[in-house]
């Protein structure tokens, strides 16, 4: 396959994986189905790691990588410009993009997930909004889960997304991984492997 056709398949792969993580961070923002004060809102939340890094910042990787399919296949061969081995290079940095906004997002979702949700929790016979669980001890624990009051299955709906968001921004990362690979054997050798051969043979 040509370099360029599989940027396209990479790029059609990215779509779906940015809406669903700019879904999952827009429902985080709504603890167990629940409208609440921003303030009772878990603070990694706010860090947008799945709408800046997993969304936005990976919509431009994913449009680049998109259009790389129509550039012209043996544009670098000889007599027509070289603009495809420029595309196929200029996508490596537009992977890189994508790299630190997945892996943003990656660490964001991995800390909101040993941090654990911010609800409503009995300390000292008094109801409070804080975190009551410390460095991740709630994962092996669900008993732990009934600290928290409110709001009703906060611990499984934060874990559940976080979880979602974790995942979505390893598969990111690998395949903006993969385009940087694919960019620079582009590059390097030029999109499809063969067509200048064919050419220089019907000279």
């Amino acid at each position: 396959m040509c370099s360029g056709g599989f940027a396209k398949c990479l790029g059609i792969s990215l779509i779906p994986l940015v809406i669903v993580c700019v879904l999952c961070n827009i429902l985080l923002f709504f603890p167990g189905g629940e409208i609440i004060d921003k303030d009772k809102i878990t603070e990694e939340v706010w860090y947008f790691g799945g709408i800046l890094g997993s969304g936005v910042l990976m919509i431009f990787p994913a449009l680049v990588f998109l259009g790389l399919k129509n550039n012209d296949c043996c544009g670098c061969c000889g007599n027509e410009s070289c603009g495809r081995r420029f595309a196929m290079l200029n996508s490596i940095l537009f992977a890189a993009v994508g790299l630190v906004g997945a892996g943003y997002s990656v660490i964001v979702s991995a800390v909101a997930i040993n941090h654990g949700p911010k609800c409503l929790t009995l300390v000292n016979e008094t109801q409070t909004w804080t975190y009551p669980f410390n460095d991740g001890d709630y994962l092996t624990d669900s008993n732990m889960w009934s600290k928290c009051i409110e709001p009703v299955g906060v611990v499984s709906w934060h874990l559940s997304l976080f979880s979602v968001l974790l995942v979505m921004g390893l598969i990111q990362i690998a395949l903006c991984a993969v385009q940087v690979i694919n960019g620079l054997l582009g590059a390097l050798c030029g999109d499809c492997c063969g067509c200048c051969g064919a050419n220089d043979g019907a000279v």
